[in-house]
């Protein structure tokens, strides 16, 4: 099963920890792994290179374990406010789509938020 942990602080999305893997089928035919992997790379891309904003970034190449944290997405941190909420935005929907998964992949994804300060 592959566990998500979302982080937020005062109410902003500003990152998350994904651990472990789906099972769903065998590597290469893993929906829910691709799947995944595909938003994952998607936010990171978007947030670092389309919009300019730097990440803390780290992927264990024997787990595939993934932490993805952006400062900028809290309001302390963030050098403006579009920038900012883009970010947040970005975090939220992965969240929401993540959550919409869950009705027909329970067994292989689990999704929590945790609030914790930067």
């Amino acid at each position: 099963m592959v566990k998500v942990v979302f982080y937020k602080c005062d109410g902003n999305f500003y990152g998350f920890q994904e651990f472990g893997h789906a099972g769903f089928d065998e590597a290469g035919r893993d929906i829910v792994c691709a799947a995944m992997s595909a938003m994952t790379m998607l936010i990171v891309n978007t947030i670092e290179t389309v919009w300019g904003t730097d990440i803390d970034f780290t992927m264990n190449e024997e787990t595939a374990d993934v932490t993805l944290m952006v400062k900028e997405a809290l309001p302390k941190y963030a050098k403006d406010e579009k920038t900012q909420y883009a970010i947040q935005g970005l975090f939220y929907s992965y969240y929401l789509q993540l959550n919409d998964m869950l009705e027909d992949y329970c067994d292989y994804l689990d999704v929590d938020c945790e609030i914790r300060d930067i």
